[in-house]
């Protein structure tokens, strides 16, 4: 008898448990979010959970800067409850989501008990695609004349950005004490899939800017003080620094190539590797959209701050 009384409980913990993982195992994995407020544009936001000894752990990249990890998930009446951790005001933010199937989410983002902008995700796709054979002749995105192709985005009543001496220019400069420069960005009005770009770029010591590829990923351009090395000249931004010991080497014309296919990016500066078909995990801060599966702009970075010069912009596309 007392073996059978000790079983009961152990066999509906083992239950329970089990019941619990097959919860939270719907809601593993890498999510392309989408937020939208009461009021305003949609934004993009990106999500990945994971599983360790029965503990949900993650990370979600907020609409602009780094990637962070969150604070807790657990899933509570058939809905999983990511704690984001506080916002300035102090309010714990949190996202509670449902899955209805076929590989989406639903919900609200909640700042304290108060109800926000509404949530709507899904499962991002692998974009895992073999290298292209053959690729077209470069061509030209900028023909060192005129704007014709790019489009200013953002701010765009207060774009800076005019073609002048062969060059694409942000011509923002540096206002001592002013920190937010809201000036506009600047894309292509064409969009592309795989590709491989080749671009070359003089930045000013202390600028700032950044090369957007599908409008989604973001290959810096420039300083944020040095403090991380994954937000310096070269990074691919927050998710993978340039090599050890790298120089910004600011203030000098210096040359990007990049091979972007699927998911796997290649990029060389200066003909030397900095990032060897390494795998983007998703979107960077400052993205457009979070639809990872489809084609998108490049897009430049003018609303931080320098003076900054590009050219020679070329792209070649896999031949069909």
């Amino acid at each position: 008898m007392k073996k059978k009384i000790l079983f009961a409980p152990i066999l509906a913990v083992a239950l329970v448990s089990t019941v619990a993982a097959q919860d939270a195992k719907k809601f593993l994995g890498r999510w392309d979010m989408t937020v939208t407020p009461a009021t305003g544009q949609p934004y993009p936001q990106w999500m990945e959970l994971t599983e360790s000894a029965g503990k949900i752990e993650g990370k979600v990249q907020p609409r602009g800067g780094a990637w962070h990890a969150i604070t807790g998930a657990s899933v509570e009446a058939g809905k999983l409850v990511v704690d984001l951790g506080p916002e300035r005001s102090g309010s714990e933010v949190t996202w509670v989501l449902t899955e209805p199937g076929s590989g989406k989410l639903t919900g609200v983002e909640k700042h304290g008990d108060t109800d926000g902008p509404t949530l709507a995700g899904v499962k991002a796709p692998l974009l895992d695609r073999p290298m292209p054979k053959e690729w077209t002749k470069p061509r030209a995105l900028f023909d060192g004349k005129d704007l014709k192709g790019w489009e200013p985005i953002g701010n765009v009543e207060n774009n800076k950005w005019v073609a002048r001496d062969g060059e694409l220019v942000n011509d923002n400069p540096e206002v001592p004490g002013q920190k937010n420069h809201g000036a506009a960005n600047i894309k292509t009005t064409e969009k592309f899939q795989d590709f491989k770009l080749h671009i070359e770029v003089n930045c000013p010591e202390g600028g700032n800017s950044g090369i957007y590829l599908r409008g989604r990923y973001e290959l810096q351009v420039g300083t944020e003080g040095g403090k991380l090395p994954s937000h310096e000249m070269g990074a691919i931004y927050s998710w993978y620094p340039p090599p050890a010991g790298a120089k910004n080497d600011l203030g000098k014309w210096t040359s990007y190539d990049v091979t972007l296919v699927g998911r796997h990016v290649t990029v060389l500066r200066d003909g030397k590797m900095y990032h060897d078909n390494v795998e983007l995990p998703g979107p960077t801060g400052g993205a457009l959209d979070s639809n990872e599966a489809e084609p998108g702009p490049f897009y430049l970075q003018g609303d931080h701050h320098g003076v900054i010069r590009y050219r020679n912009i070329t792209i070649s596309v896999p031949k069909k």
